[in-house]
């Protein structure tokens, strides 16, 4: 492992940061809970960049990928399910992506899987019996992955192949449209939380950063 290759993730309960009354209307409880989750996240990089960090500090990408302005080079994003919250920052890898679900979240998991899975993932999770871990797995990994090339949704789900291993936590892939991206998934007990970064193939082999994850004390 390459000395300073470190990325850090925040993973916090939803109920700690958002207070939303129960007599606001559906939007505006959406509307109130995206700015809780956004004063929550520029709270997170005040403490770690030690500037106090506000909403006119940031800039987006061409595809809407938000950037600190007076910090290019430290590269940050953030996800949230309904229950979870989490935050991957770092000075040194770069084109971070996050995605945290949660693990007793109703999905359809075979209509999704048939409209987001690539055939090779579709194939594995079927060789699986319908694995949820692994259509978790491979969820989270097409997200964050998304997410770090900045592309998002412009790039099919279907269309990216995770190469998401059933017993490996960790792996490679590219797409012609994105590059190369490698990434981690971490178990955390009710959460599937992964975390990708732009990486190279190399002949050298691949090595992890260290990934630290920090877990709310609160229950």
């Amino acid at each position: 492992m390459q000395v300073g290759r470190l990325i850090r993730v925040d993973v916090e309960r939803i109920e700690q940061i958002v207070s939303v009354a129960a007599e606001l209307d559906r939007k505006s409880k959406i509307q109130l809970q995206k700015h809780q989750i956004y004063d929550y996240r520029n709270q997170l990089l005040s403490q770690q960049l030690q500037t106090p960090i506000q909403q006119a500090h940031f800039a987006t990408t061409d595809y809407g990928k938000p950037y600190l302005i007076d910090f290019p080079q430290f590269y940050f994003n953030h996800s949230h399910s309904q229950k979870n919250y989490a935050l991957a920052t770092s000075a040194q890898m770069r084109d971070l992506g996050v995605d945290i679900e949660d693990l007793d979240r109703k999905v359809r998991f075979e209509a999704l899987a048939n409209h987001a899975f690539h055939a090779h993932e579709l194939q594995c999770w079927n060789e699986l019996e319908q694995d949820p871990d692994y259509w978790f797995k491979v969820w989270t990994t097409k997200e964050a992955v998304l997410k770090a090339s900045g592309l998002g949704v412009r790039l099919n789900l279907n269309e990216l192949d995770t190469r998401v291993h059933p017993l490996h936590d960790g792996g490679m892939c590219s797409h012609p449209l994105i590059g190369t991206f490698a990434y981690q998934n971490f178990h955390l007990g009710h959460v599937m939380l992964t975390v990708a970064w732009r990486s190279e193939a190399s002949c050298q082999g691949f090595a992890f950063p260290e990934i630290q994850i920090f877990l709310s004390a609160a229950k």
